[in-house]
């Protein structure tokens, strides 16, 4: 589990990578300190791979190792940047944050080890096991009253998944109807360039 300190990285990397600096103070602090402070130089190419690579690992909350077995994995694909990305994608805890239960990767990935998600029927305290098109996840029957998420209720309800997900939020139920389909577009990754980093 990664534990640097939030703002920090943002900064770094952009407001993207963490859920807490996706606010307007955020982006006026940001906006105040490009006013104050003259601009970078341009990165090397080296530069921006390694940025981009330490993007990826901290937005999913992944260990280096983890994403050099996903990014060995995808270059044996015909599309490397596709399959990188489903794989993230449907990693456990994500799937949980992407349906709303969990206000953020990491707190979805507590939850999980901690026991309060179903899939498929059976209790899933692994934050990395991939979930596979038509699966059902579930919150815990036992653990549905707890104010994690008996507190949270209208947020949960007030989410918009994505849309290769179906999501029951009375029931805190959810299935994924479909992969996760990669646009370059619609996503802050530049995954092409993690693939370079790796292949240096």
């Amino acid at each position: 589990m990664l534990s640097k300190p939030k703002y920090k990285i943002c900064k770094r990397l952009g407001n993207g990578v963490y859920e807490k600096c996706q606010t307007q103070q955020f982006a006026l602090a940001e906006a105040r300190a490009k006013k104050t402070f003259k601009r970078r130089k341009n990165l090397s190419d080296f530069g921006r791979q390694l940025l981009e690579k330490q993007k990826v690992r901290y937005a999913y909350g992944i260990t280096e190792k983890q994403l050099r077995k996903y990014v060995a994995t995808a270059v044996k694909s015909r599309e490397p940047a596709a399959t990188l990305y489903q794989e993230l994608e449907t990693r456990l805890d994500n799937v949980v944050y992407r349906m709303g239960f969990a206000p953020t990767r990491r707190a979805a990935r507590q939850m999980v080890n901690h026991g309060h998600v179903v899939l498929a029927g059976k209790k899933m305290t692994i934050p990395s096991h991939q979930v596979k098109k038509g699966e059902i996840i579930t919150v815990r029957e036992g653990s549905k009253a707890k104010p994690l998420f008996a507190g949270n209720k209208e947020t949960i309800e007030n989410h918009t998944a994505p849309k290769w997900l179906t999501v029951d939020s009375s029931k805190l139920t959810g299935t994924v109807k479909a992969i996760p389909e990669f646009v370059s577009t619609d996503t802050i990754f530049d995954l092409p360039a993690v693939f370079e980093f790796y292949s240096r």
